[in-house]
């Protein structure tokens, strides 16, 4: 490997890269040592303080100056010749035309300019969901909204699709979500002090890949096999067994998916007629129990929750349940419940019954035991770490009230001035004109792709930053390129891991790409409010900037960072870990009247007055079953459930095009995954193409067959790039949200509900259509 760069340029001076180490870069899948020749990156290799690399990072390498790099500014030729509002319904089947940066720094200032004038800034829809890139400064998020709040402010979203239900409902049970989120009980204290360690979702160590912000080690797989080692018993609450890593021997129990909440209900009901509850806890810790209790005895709704009337609706056996109960309460247990949980209809549920179920234990906030969202949902759920608050650069205030869950953009551009729920209160939908997304991509993550491209077709214009001609670039009509995390210098400063890494520029960028911040300065410049968006810093002085604050924060809780050169010369450090093993809830059951919960009791709200109070129809005081519109439960004959899970070659979408995602799958489709006993009633065979369909679309995969998928059930993972037919609704790739439902959760969280999704499936009959998705449109000469 080389170690002949010695610098290298950007916007502001040359910044040195010492010739004593080799080059860094840090990702959402890992840190990576990088290897340059000539100026071009040529391999990029795991971290040496990795025990578990993922593969995935270095796929990267491949993909710099590919086919699919978008190397110019680019604008969709009918908009370009007509103007905002032309044929917007040819979105993602025009061809680009190349134009100059400044011609796009001006298209889009003046477009802007229009919209303010005319509309207003709340016209300006910016909710840019997506993970961006591992940066503290070239967050692309953070650049996009702190340049728009420069100007006036723009429409936002609110919560992620990740876990919105909870985000929603889990403040009202126990007064926040990511304060406990961020301090979940740790894999040590789990191999120190748990005896059983029961999965609603599973421990999927592919989720656990990956982490916001970068990560420099993996800890999950150590965590759970350590567990293992140490005498932990697991159960796997989940319709696919590879849910928790086959060498942990956990015992699979696998209902129907989205009944989840039967089976905990009935947990629940053993532990009260059996007398297994924690009465003290109970009395000390929470409010509600009386309302709940009535609820599980039949008192309230007239149907008592028994395991034998959660074995109707799960297909596991009442005994099983029985069993299981009195198991969790003879046991140190812990209760685990994924994310994916969240993403059906009544996702709220789920994770308000598994607090129940834990507070009825009486065993939350001691060693090893209580409950957690989601252990491997990412890398640092579980990591024993101490929490420092670096700095990010600066976003501003937002002037603009306007905003909409994060799921319901769909809803935003086909119903303007219509009124929604969210939370207890009413909102409006604003009137957008322009779409503005950097760092994500909705046509990824979001339901029902063939109606959200309908309604996409509305805007006036769509606005993009990318660096690669994914669904959402091909879809917009002006795409701005930026770099790569190897193309730019950057910091990995992250309170999620602890290890802090140097992000260091390890190539010039192509083409003409250039980063977020660039982008933005130079359309600032044009509205004549550059000065505020870069406050006279360059890049790198912003990155001191951040990094002179992130040290005095960590100072103050106890945390040495070295100086900035120091910083520079080593590219790395690691935040000792603290010296007691992280207990979530600890504090507030050493003392509750001195550590309350932010809730109006100060107590866990096994019931809220203030949620009954909303008077939702799908959300009400209580954890309570109710059945989804799509489940088995209520399935034709010939109808499967399908789950639409993370993928385990990429994260969401990020890198679809590469070496390993594409290793995969052989012939192009994406893979799904059928019980053989389904497969042989449909006539189906291993490694056929078939045909997954509703009546909201149809999309194309490759079947694999498994016995370790729950009879029933067919499994597609997200990530495979949108790429649909231009005369129907198939996706052509192999994208499952061609099929799941655009809904809210409930009225209370409007999360998505991607996992309440019916499908049927058919071999596909017929020579397979030519697959666009991993090729780049065309691009024309102007005029």
């Amino acid at each position: 490997m080389s170690k002949s760069l010695q610098g290298f340029a950007t916007e502001s001076r040359t910044v040195m890269i010492k010739p004593d180490r080799d080059l860094l870069t840090s990702s959402h899948w890992g840190t990576y040592r990088v290897e340059v020749q000539d100026g071009r990156v040529t391999g990029m290799r795991p971290f040496e303080r990795d025990p578990d690399p993922s593969p995935i990072g270095p796929a990267l390498v491949d993909l710099l100056d590919d086919p699919m790099r978008i190397k110019a500014p680019m604008v969709r030729k009918s908009w370009l010749e007509g103007g905002p509002g032309t044929a917007g319904h040819m979105r993602g089947q025009e061809a680009f035309v190349q134009v100059t940066w400044e011609e796009a720094n001006r298209l889009v200032a003046d477009e802007l300019q229009r919209v303010r004038r005319e509309h207003g800034n709340q016209a300006i829809y910016a909710g840019s969901y997506g993970w961006a890139s591992a940066g503290r400064f070239h967050h692309a998020q953070s650049q996009l909204k702190r340049f728009l709040n420069c100007i006036g402010g723009y429409t936002s979203s609110r919560f992620t699709y990740s876990f919105a239900a909870a985000e929603t409902i889990v403040p009202r049970i126990l007064g926040t979500f990511r304060g406990f989120l961020n301090n979940q009980t740790s894999w040590e204290s789990i191999a120190t002090d748990c005896d059983l360690l029961v999965a609603f979702g599973g421990i999927p160590l592919k989720n656990g890949q990956i982490s916001q912000g970068g990560l420099g080690a993996h800890i999950q797989r150590d965590g759970v096999l350590r567990a293992k080692a140490a005498g932990v018993e697991f159960v796997n609450i989940s319709p696919l067994r590879s849910d928790i890593d086959a060498a942990i021997g956990a015992e699979w129990l696998a209902p129907r998916p989205c009944t989840d909440v039967a089976l905990i209900l009935a947990l629940c009901h053993t532990l009260l007629v059996e007398d297994l509850c924690d009465d003290e806890f109970l009395a000390r810790y929470t409010v509600g129990m009386e309302q709940f209790s009535a609820y599980l005895l039949g008192c309230s709704d007239g149907v008592e929750k028994t395991p034998q009337w959660a074995a109707a609706i799960t297909e596991i056996p009442a005994e099983t349940i029985l069993e299981l109960a009195r198991r969790m309460a003879q046991s140190r247990t812990m209760v685990s419940v994924a994310w994916a949980l969240t993403r059906q209809q009544h996702g709220e549920q789920p994770f308000w019954a598994v607090i129940a179920l834990a507070s009825m234990l009486g065993q939350i906030g001691r060693p090893g035991t209580g409950f957690a969202f989601g252990y491997s949902a990412m890398n640092n759920t579980g990591l024993n770490r101490q929490q420092v608050n670096y700095a990010s650069l600066p976003q501003g205030k937002n002037p603009v009230a306007e905003f909409i869950p994060v799921a319901r953009v769909t809803e935003m551009l086909e119903r303007p001035g219509d009124a929604f729920d969210f939370d207890g209160t009413r909102y409006t939908y604003p009137d957008i004109r322009v779409v503005w997304w950097a760092g994500g991509n909705p046509f990824h993550h979001h339901q029902d792709l063939n109606r959200f491209r309908r309604a996409w077709a509305k805007p006036d214009t769509v606005i993009a930053n990318d660096w690669c001609w994914n669904s959402l670039t091909k879809h917009a009509d002006i795409v701005l390129p930026c770099t790569t995390t190897l193309e730019r210098a950057d910091l990995a400063l992250t309170p999620k891991d602890r290890h802090q890494v140097v992000m260091d520029k390890a190539m010039e960028p192509v083409g003409q790409a250039r980063d977020d911040h660039e982008i933005f300065r130079g359309i600032a410049a044009r509205l004549g409010a550059e000065e505020a968006f870069t406050e006279g810093r360059s890049p790198e002085e912003w990155l001191r900037w951040i990094y002179t604050v992130s040290r005095q924060r960590a100072a103050a809780e106890g945390v040495e960072m070295p100086d900035w050169d120091q910083f520079q010369r080593d590219g790395w450090m690691e935040v000792p870990a603290p010296p007691k093993l992280t207990v979530m809830m600890e504090a507030f059951i050493a003392d509750p009247d001195a550590h309350p919960l932010a809730t109006p009791s100060g107590r866990i709200e096994i019931f809220s007055e203030t949620i009954a109070g909303f008077g939702y129809d799908d959300c009400p005081g209580h954890p309570a079953w109710m059945a989804p519109a799509e489940w088995l439960g209520a399935a034709a004959p010939d109808e499967l459930h399908l789950m639409s899970n993370q993928p385990h070659n990429k994260l969401h979408g990020q890198m679809d095009h590469g070496r390993v995602s594409q290793a995969d799958r052989p012939d192009g489709l994406e893979p799904a995954l059928m019980n053989p006993r389904d497969a042989r009633t449909r006539d189906l065979s291993e490694g056929q193409p078939i045909r997954l369909h509703n009546a909201r679309g149809a999309c194309l995969a490759t079947l694999r067959l498994s016995e370790a998928i729950r009879p029933g059930v067919v499994q597609v993972a997200t990530g495979a790039w949108w790429d649909p037919d231009p005369d129907g609704d198939l996706c052509r790739h192999g994208n499952p949200n061609a099929l799941t439902p655009d809904q809210g959760t409930s009225k209370l969280a409007q999360g998505p509900a991607a996992h309440s999704c019916l499908v049927r499936v058919e071999a596909f009959e017929g020579r397979l259509p030519e697959r666009r998705a991993h090729q780049p449109p065309e691009i024309v000469p102007r005029g």
